[in-house]
């Protein structure tokens, strides 16, 4: 699985994927830590990335655009220490199949993991 780990979070959560044999970048990189959140969007999208972030702009942006992609799995509710984000994350790979994450927005909060499909459309009210 490919991932694009953003600013809020660690590099070492992008160290412990690459450990778990995954494709990985943090935005850290030389060339990505000054890029948008809209250019990361495009990133991960042209390179099949899974987004993992803090930043709650990114699901905004890709329910104003009604993408299907790329994925997310966005920490919520809280900060977490590098551990403890490194071990929620570890449950989200555990009970989300990768087949999902691409077209998911997978919520991880302090009690509970969720997962919403993309494109997240207005509802119909």
């Amino acid at each position: 699985m490919k991932f694009l780990v953003d600013m809020p979070l660690s590099p070492g959560m992008a160290r412990r994927l690459a450990e778990l044999g995954h494709d990985v970048t943090h935005v850290s990189t030389p060339g990505l830590a000054s890029a948008s959140d809209s250019s990361l969007l495009e990133l991960a999208r042209r390179e099949g990335r899974v987004i993992i972030t803090a930043d709650l702009d990114y699901p905004i942006l890709l329910a104003l655009t009604e993408a299907a992609g790329p994925g997310l799995i966005l920490f919520r509710g809280g900060n977490y220490s590098e551990q403890e984000a490194i071990e929620r994350l570890g449950r989200v790979l555990e009970s989300v199949r990768y087949e999902d994450l691409p077209s998911s927005i997978v919520i991880v909060e302090k009690a509970r993991i969720r997962r919403c499909r993309l494109p997240l459309t207005p509802s119909s009210d």
